[in-house]
């Protein structure tokens, strides 16, 4: 691959099918004279030698289709090929169709410079000269013809155009505005453009206008090459869809679902549901607020998560689907109602129909292209077919269909809206990386299609189960030392809690603990104590803090700022306990591998599929290379199937493992010719299931990884770190519990909160079992236990298997060690995940302990104790003396 498509790739972070699409127009420009009035025939003759796909331009110039699926980043790939052509190929035009009002204006903002979407960022030879941009709007004053006095010939100049209004211009036979004459040029612009030799158009969206008679008016530009991309490559006939004929990269949306690059989309109904129990209006009903009940959890779901991981905060919206405008409009009657949530939504809900007209539509465009801003009001959208390409959100994460229709029309009509992931990839969050449709009285026919391969649902949501009815809030709580900065109350001083009187002291002992931050660095908190360290803070905290200004010296007394920070830094050792930062690194050599081990193939019942579905598989799914008999090349040997898959994950070394992966894949061969007919029904299975069964081999050679380095090191970056702020989600208007109390249904504890602690380092906790709170309340009563608290998200940093990190249940101090704790089910303690967590969590004990004797601390064991051995009679010195790990 050329250095401009590497660097290209490198500077824009191009995912894998976007480097592949930049690789192939480099090709693609290497074997074609990109020239105007280039013979066709000899053109697509050598295109088609090495991209047999491509059967026809369909057009009077050479024009490819690259199809990539909804989400997978087209904008972003259109301009690492506009970098490209430029870089590499010196070409400087550049001409793009937008296919409506809407990505018209993206477009302009994505190209243009400082924009967070720049498509442009970090491409050096943009950085200087910008591209000048010319639109459907701007280009009559001439900007676009070089040689006027606007700007010198470095740049590139990328023309957008509104293929729409070029349509609405052409009715009647009427030639396009761009091609009437100007006045300021001295001809038309789209003569202008027609006589550049290096003009490129580039066709977004193309499907939706390709046999326009816009479309055939701007073919007579007669560009050097046209690039089309699409997420649909095939124009809807009478006849039925027909396909293009000049695809030349296919990058289906089930590839993107199995690559992570798009939300998982998911199917939601009620437990136990009947729709013939409802009436029409009333099953109309359930699913609008069944759909704002989901939406509500995901809304704390995703605070919880941004909370928690440092994240920008996404605000979710939901898609309400009508039949028609006057349905829509109802809705929104219904959703404006007091009773509707409480009122709740009645200035958060939008309709989008083709009968809003003027300044209306104006405004509720507006609205739509900014409901990804979190502080714009919008959480609910009524739209009746009008949400097509180009309205690229990422936040869409719940759909209401309510228009009659079979559950394929509804997938194929509604999902693509919601498929983008705001962060740009999974985070392994369910309610973060799902979209849900909610359909209860087509459940079951689309959880039927799911089991289609070719179907992009996969799972289905219970509301009652997965989502509470009751709906869920964030919870934020802070650490038990900021409380008690912020009380200043007569009783917390009374209760012996260090407390600040005024205002102006709290303000100071916040920004202490913020400052104090700076010097996690030493190897104990203890040593923020120390005069050098507290008079450089009340240099800190003092060019921090503001004092209140505009008042007679003597009648405010200004805080003494050394005193607060000496009470605060109190406050800290207090409430803190000590967890030192540590990183294990390999010195010398590091070697890696599998052990021999034989695979469980007894779930592997896998059938053939039939020659059709193959066929059909083929042509969307290009690079699963499938074969049916019909040309493709078989493999020699059955198990080269399963091991080309398996060399491509990033931990399989071919030549240190060809023995044990031919012998696995052995294996497998081997079971489905016990259950399969025939040899060729062995074939089919591989060919068709060759990644699932390759997933299935490389999950359990997990299990028998290792690494080796000739020795390990223990470095320590922070001798303590601060607490951070607890985020939770709960069920709404639940109040929190008495931990001491027990739980009468059990199975919602996870979304319970309690409190009551006068140990823990935090007011409340959230337990993700009962067993866990039998814990806490053993500690509580233990006389030894000092402080505990259960830590949150990146508290630590123990990593059991490559780079996935271990968070212990509960971190407790006494008056001679500290501990790491697991409460883990009695069933689960020689599961093989849990005790890899467990010699990860005793590794690093050693390591802790290593750092807290040399200075003058506590040494750290840990306790891995099954459920049914935490009773009110245990003390936590017994169960260490039982359950340490060594």
């Amino acid at each position: 691959m050329s250095r401009h498509v590497n660097a290209i790739s490198g500077r824009l972070s191009l995912r894998a099918p976007q480097r592949e699409s930049l690789g192939i127009l480099a090709r693609v420009s290497d074997m074609l004279s990109l020239k105007n009035d280039v013979d066709l025939a000899t053109a697509l003759e050598t295109i088609r030698a090495e991209f047999p796909s491509v059967t026809d331009f369909e057009r009077d110039f050479p024009s490819l289709c690259f199809a990539l699926a909804t989400g997978v980043g087209k904008t972003r790939l259109m301009g690492a090929f506009i970098a490209y052509l430029h870089v590499a190929k010196g070409i400087r035009h550049f001409f793009v169709l937008a296919p409506n009002l809407t990505i018209y204006n993206k477009l302009i903002t994505d190209f243009t410079p400082n924009h967070p979407k720049y498509v442009f960022q970090g491409i050096a030879e943009f950085a200087a000269n910008s591209p000048e941009i010319i639109t459907g709007d701007n280009y009559e004053s001439g900007r676009g013809v070089r040689g006027t006095d606007l700007f010198g010939d470095k740049n590139i100049h990328v023309n957008i155009f509104n293929i729409s209004k070029i349509n609405s211009e052409v009715r009647g036979g009427k030639a396009p505005r761009i091609k009437r004459l100007s006045e300021y040029i001295g001809q038309s612009y789209f003569d202008y453009l027609a006589g550049l030799d290096d003009l490129v158009l580039l066709m977004d969206e193309s499907h939706r206008y390709r046999a326009t008679a816009g479309v055939r008016a701007i073919n007579e530009l007669k560009p050097i090459l046209g690039l089309e991309l699409t997420a649909t490559p095939q124009i809807e006939a009478a006849g039925g869809p027909v396909p293009f004929k000049n695809v030349i990269y296919s990058y289906p949306l089930a590839s993107a679902l199995a690559d992570g690059f798009v939300k998982e989309p998911a199917v939601a109904t009620r437990e136990n549901f009947n729709a013939d129990n409802y009436s029409a209006e009333q099953l109309e009903r359930l699913k609008l607020e069944d759909g704002v009940r989901i939406h509500e959890s995901v809304k704390v779901e995703l605070e919880v998560y941004a909370r928690q991981n440092d994240k920008p905060l996404v605000k979710p919206f939901m898609l309400v689907v009508a039949q028609d405008t006057d349905h829509a409009n109802d809705l929104v009657a219904v959703i404006k109602n007091d009773r509707f949530f409480e009122g709740r939504y009645k200035d958060k809900v939008i309709t989008v129909h083709s009968k809003q007209k003027g300044e209306e539509a104006d405004e509720t465009v507006a609205k739509l292209l900014s409901v990804e801003n979190p502080t714009e009001p919008t959480e609910i959208v009524v739209h009746v077919n009008m949400l097509k390409e180009g309205w690229d959100v990422t936040n869409l994460y719940t759909i209401v269909p309510l228009r009659a229709g079979r559950s394929r029309t509804l997938v194929e009509q509604s999902i693509g809206r919601g498929l983008r992931l705001p962060y740009g990839k999974r985070v392994g969050v369910p309610a973060v990386d799902r979209l849900t449709i909610v359909a209860h009285d087509m459940f079951q026919a689309i959880i039927d299609e799911a089991n289609n391969p070719n179907s992009i649902i996969r799972t289905g949501v219970v509301i009652g189960r997965d989502i509470p009815l009751e709906g869920k809030q964030t919870v934020v709580v802070q650490p038990d030392i900021v409380e008690r900065i912020k009380a200043r109350s007569a009783e917390t001083a009374e209760q012996g809690a260090i407390t600040f009187t005024t205002p102006a002291e709290e303000e100071i002992a916040l920004t202490t603990l913020e400052v104090i931050k700076k010097y996690e660095k030493l190897s104990r908190s203890y040593d923020l104590k120390s005069p050098e360290v507290q008079a450089l803070m009340v240099q800190e905290v003092a060019a921090i803090y503001t004092p209140v200004q505009g008042v007679l010296e003597g009648v405010i007394e200004q805080p003494d700022i050394a005193q607060v920070v000496a009470k605060t830094t109190d406050l800290v050792i207090e409430h803190t306990i000590d967890i030192p930062r540590i990183i294990v690194v390999p010195k010398g050599e590091m070697t890696s591998g599998f052990n021999d081990f034989d695979l469980d193939v007894s779930g592997i019942n896998l059938q053939p599929v039939a020659d059709d579905i193959l066929i059909q598989h083929l042509r969307t799914h290009e690079r699963e290379r499938l074969n049916n008999g019909s040309g493709i090349v078989t493999e020699v040997r059955p198990e080269n199937y399963l091991v080309r898959a398996l060399v491509d994950f990033d931990d399989i070394s071919y030549d240190d493992n060809a023995d044990l992966l031919y012998k696995l894949a052995k294996q497998v061969v081997n079971h489905l010719r016990s259950y399969l007919p025939s040899e060729a029904a062995v074939v089919n299975v591989l060919q068709y299931h060759q990644q699932r069964l390759a997933d299935l081999i490389h999950a359990q050679m997990q299990a028998h990884y290792w690494e080796n380095a000739t020795a390990y090191e223990a470095q320590v970056s922070k001798g303590f770190t601060s607490l951070r702020d607890n985020n939770y989600s709960a069920v709404s208007g639940g109040n929190a519990q008495d931990f001491r109390v027990t739980v009468e249904d059990r199975q919602y504890i996870r979304g319970m909160i309690f409190n009551g602690f006068r140990r823990c380092l935090y007011p409340k906790q959230k337990f993700d079992s009962d067993s866990e709170r039998r814990f806490a309340v053993l500690l509580e009563d233990d006389r030894d236990v000092v402080k505990w608290f259960k830590p949150g998200k990146g508290q630590f940093q123990i990593y059991y298997h490559h780079d996935q990190s271990y968070e212990p249940d509960f971190v407790v101090e006494t008056t001679k060690k500290k501990y790491l704790c697991e409460p883990k089910r009695a069933s689960e303690m020689q599961d093989q995940e849990v005790i890899a967590k467990a010699n990860a969590a005793v590794e690093w004990c050693k390591h802790a302990t290593a750092h807290e004797l040399a200075n003058g601390g506590k040494p750290w064991s840990y306790l891995l104790i099954p459920h049914d051995e935490i009773t009110a009679d245990k003390t936590l010195q017994g169960l260490a003396a039982a359950y340490s790990r060594k």
